[in-house]
């Protein structure tokens, strides 16, 4: 009895939905009819949409405008053929989801090779802010997709009326092609200039477009559900009009000729097919999910640092800017802040007509401490200071003592050394990256050249590393120094050991040395062992495990319990936990963000001078 009542209330429901929207049977039927012929292969005028769009999209992000990109959008070629996946999820018409299926394999594969021929006949494989910024969806991306999709799959079931203007808005929302032209570009620059940026770029399209993708298809899934689209004189009328549509007629002889034909003309139970489309969408949100984490970490970090500036600005302007008259003594050019070791370092440049003195320096950093709410310990001030052509100033150049001697050779590459280690202690890679060591090498024929290694999952994409080359160039005040990026991938090893014991296998050894030679490689480098003991296991097992891999790594391998060009960094994380089997996880990783008192020039970083 509430099975049926629970029906009854279905229906209603849908009954009211339908009305409401104007969509009687009829319209059902020149729905249903218009989304199955539109997927035609033969027609002509389809595919020269495809390649005008994907052409499109693709000059329009190779030249980062964004107009150019929207009228692509516009066209969206692609638009019906993941309706019509949406309405064969929710008739569970097999024949309509193989043809939709082949389309849209076939128009994103045409796209994808217009886009990579075009990145062939570039000169350049620049990557814009536009192509950037389709190269990591998040979890707002699946949010605009599911809203488009709706208003989507709405816009066609209505008449065209007023709604028909949502559909270009729609169509910007869901921008299906622009991901796909990403996919081809990133082939292109893998093929002819960087492999792994390339397939970089290429992946973080692709999710995009598998995101909208899913999220139209679940969507209309679910508003032609709402419409019972798939009532009884709108399956008769399909069918009749299926016995005259030759490609419809193609794809159900190949279904007959499967053995399991019978069962797949229709695409399983209606909670079967909601289940299908779900897992997917959960699927793809365990990366999207880390892509908005990602986000909110970089925006937090962001926002801290403007609210840090604003602060020190306010300080400054409010006590040190002007002399005691009210004239104007300094502004400030440039302010940054960096933490270093638990301290909050503030590189202050400021422009004055009177110098500073050491007193009004400790009290800027009394205010500043005062105003962060923090110690004065805890804060570090670097002033530098510019002066301008003030009396006061000209008369300390005037009495300057005689020019110093030249310096020696020592004293050259002793000043080399350290303005490259504070230049790299300057350096804020972007999170997740942090800094594991650098390599300069100078020669008469060839300008310094500067190798900068870092540790992260994913490279610095390219206007990242633009803007950390040309801060070093700055802080070493050399205009052509050639600066490269070294990506070192965090290593992941398990070593399995016998139940209650500690002595590492034979086999596990070539793990270890794997580890090691990287460690050895490295020194600045740490390595985390996350140490399991299971439940039947007693005593202290897991640190004893912890311990005899530590004791391999310094005897066999000279693994120093301590990193290099540091005062107490150890170089091993130890960590336990309960686990199910005796192994312990090993990472690569470095806990303390380097900088100029972590990293020693000699240790951290190589330099060669010919």
């Amino acid at each position: 009895m509430k099975k049926l009542m629970t029906l009854a209330a279905i229906d209603r429901l849908t009954h009211w939905f339908a009305k409401n929207l104007g969509v009687d049977s009829l319209r059902k039927e020149q729905v249903y009819l218009d989304l199955a012929g539109s997927l035609t292969l033969t027609d002509a005028s389809y595919w020269i949409q495809v390649l005008f769009a994907a052409g499109i999209a693709t000059l329009g992000l190779v030249l980062n405008s964004p107009a150019v990109i929207i009228g692509a959008m516009l066209i969206s070629p692609l638009m019906g053929s993941i309706l019509a996946s949406g309405l064969a999820l929710a008739t569970g018409d097999i024949i309509l989801a193989l043809r939709a299926i082949l389309n849209l394999i076939l128009s994103g594969g045409l796209a994808i090779a217009l886009a990579f021929l075009v990145v062939l006949m570039l000169p350049a494989k620049e990557m814009t802010s536009e192509i950037m910024a389709r190269t990591q969806p998040n979890l707002l991306d699946l949010i605009i997709a599911l809203f488009s999709g709706a208003v989507g799959a709405v816009a066609i079931c209505k008449e065209a009326k007023g709604v028909v203007t949502s559909v270009p808005g729609v169509s910007i929302a869901v921008a299906l092609m622009p991901p796909l032209c990403v996919v081809g570009y990133g082939i292109g620059t893998a093929v002819t200039f960087n492999a792994e940026t390339g397939f970089a770029v290429a992946r973080g399209g692709g999710l995009l477009f598998f995101t909208n993708l899913v999220a139209i298809t679940f969507m209309a899934m679910l508003v032609f559900l709402a419409l019972n689209i798939d009532a009884d004189p709108v399956r008769d009328r399909v069918r009749t009009w299926r016995e005259t549509d030759r490609e419809s007629i193609w794809v159900r002889s190949l279904l007959d000729k499967l053995p399991a034909s019978g069962r797949l003309k229709r695409i399983g139970s209606l909670p079967s097919r909601l289940l299908l489309i779900v897992i997917t969408i959960l699927v793809i949100s365990v990366p999207l999910d880390r892509s908005y984490r990602q986000l909110q970490s970089e925006i937090s970090y962001k926002q801290q640092q403007n609210r840090l500036r604003s602060t020190a600005t306010e300080v400054w302007h409010k006590n040190f800017a002007d002399f005691p008259d009210g004239k104007a003594r300094s502004y400030i050019s440039q302010l940054s802040f960096q933490e270093r070791e638990r301290q909050l370092v503030a590189q202050l440049q400021v422009v004055t007509s009177h110098v500073y003195t050491e007193a009004e320096r400790g009290r800027y950093k009394q205010l500043l401490a005062v105003k962060l709410q923090r110690s004065p310990d805890s804060i570090g001030l670097n002033l530098i200071q510019i002066p301008t052509a003030s009396g006061d100033l000209l008369q300390k150049l005037s009495e300057a003592s005689k020019p110093a001697p030249p310096p020696t050779t020592a004293q050259l590459q002793s000043g080399f050394l350290e303005s490259a280690k504070l230049a790299i202690a300057s350096l804020i890679l972007p999170p997740p990256a942090r800094l594991v060591s650098y390599a300069a090498s100078t020669s008469p024929v060839a300008p310094l050249k500067m190798q900068i290694s870092y540790l992260s999952e994913r490279d610095i994409d390219r206007d990242g590393q633009a803007v950390l080359i040309e801060e070093i160039r700055r802080q070493l005040d050399y205009p052509t120094a050639e600066v490269t990026f070294n990506r070192l991938a965090p290593i992941l090893a398990t070593v399995t050991f016998e139940l209650d014991r500690a002595q590492i296998p034979p086999s596990q050894t070539q793990i270890l040395d794997r580890i090691g030679l990287v460690l050895q490689q490295n020194p600045t480098l740490q390595v985390e062992l996350q140490s399991g003991q299971t439940p039947s296991e007693i005593g202290t097992i897991a640190q004893d495990r912890s311990l005899a891999i530590q004791n391999y790594l310094q005897s066999q391998l000279q693994i120093p319990p301590v990193s290099s060009g540091t005062k107490n960094n150890s170089r091993y994380i130890v960590k336990t936990e309960l686990a199910t089997t005796p192994t312990v996880r090993l990472k690569t990783t470095i806990e303390l963000l380097q900088n100029a008192s972590a990293i020693d020039p000699i240790d951290a970083g190589k330099t060669n001078i010919k």
